[in-house]
Order: structure tokens, then C-alpha cells, then sequence
């Protein structure tokens, strides 16, 4: 179930989204309010989990990792001991940014970025050697289309 924001909580959402490092007073003045009301309502958002942390966006292919491998992974064994093997297994891969259980054909999709090919094999034999795994595709991007971390909120908090 979502959380039902205040028109201001959705603004502040927008701004954090787009830039972090807005500061209360900058922010409070695009959506006028006070900046204690700005700084109560920021506080109220990580309480309620809403606003789970600020973070700095890293260019991948600047730091070396030009490579996005979307992994698809099918499995015969959905016991909830592999399952857990599975996701320490993962957790310890640094490489793997993304990891989701999935319904349909595929069980679980990872997205990894590393610097080449050659980096992609090395993550994907450490893998295999903590972990039975029965199927496993890789793609890799060609281009990137469309990339955002901004959550079209607005619109999410119309439909509810």
C-alpha cells in the first residue's frame, strides 16, 4: 500500500529526486513554505521510509564499468534454503547492482555492471562455484535509451 502525500511532500520528492544536495532553504522557497516546515516535512518522509536516504549518481563508464549484463536466471530448486543461498550468494557480488525475484518464465533477473566481457565471466564463475544454478542467460546493452532514478510520484499519488 502506498503512502498518501501532501501536495508539499510531493514537491520535495520531485526536487530531492532531481538534485540531493538542494538545501532546506533552496527547497523551501521553490515550493513556499517556511524552512521548518520544509525540515519537519523531509524528517516525516524518513520516518515513514518515504525518503530512504541521498545518494550521488556515479557516471559507470567513467569509474570502469561500461558494461551493463541484464541476467536472467531459471532455477529447478525453489526451496526457501536455496532461495536464501542464493541471495547471500548475490549480496556478496558487488558487481550485481540489482537482483529481483520474478513471476513468469524466467525466476530471477540481475543487473551487473563490469568493465568488459572478460569481467562479466569472472562474476559470473564466482557465482556458480556458491550456487547451483540450472539456467542462465546474459544480455548485454548495446545503448542506453532511457536511464532516471526519479519515481514519477505526481502522477503515482493521482492514481491512488
Amino acid at each position: 500500500m502506498s503512502e498518501h502525500l501532501h501536495p508539499n511532500d510531493i514537491a520535495i520528492l520531485e526536487i530531492l529526486q532531481r538534485d540531493a544536495t538542494q538545501s532546506l532553504d533552496a527547497i523551501a522557497a521553490e515550493i513556499g513554505v517556511s524552512t521548518n516546515t520544509c525540515w519537519r516535512r523531509v524528517k516525516r518522509l524518513e520516518e515513514a521510509g518515504v525518503l530512504q536516504r541521498r545518494v550521488a549518481l556515479v557516471d559507470n563508464a567513467k569509474v570502469g564499468l561500461p558494461l551493463t549484463v541484464f541476467v536472467s536466471v531459471r532455477t529447478d530448486d525453489h526451496s526457501r534454503a536455496w532461495a536464501d543461498a542464493f541471495t547471500q550468494a548475490v549480496s556478496r557480488i558487488p558487481q550485481i547492482v540489482e537482483f529481483y525475484r520474478l513471476a513468469g518464465d524466467v525466476d530471477y533477473i540481475m543487473k551487473m555492471m563490469v568493465g568488459s566481457v572478460a569481467d562479466y565471466d569472472r562474476v559470473y564463475q564466482r557465482l556458480i562455484a556458491d550456487i547451483r544454478l540450472s539456467d542462465v542467460s546474459a544480455s548485454f546493452a548495446m545503448e542506453q535509451l532511457k536511464w532516471t532514478t526519479e519515481l514519477p510520484v505526481r502522477e503515482a499519488q493521482l492514481r491512488s
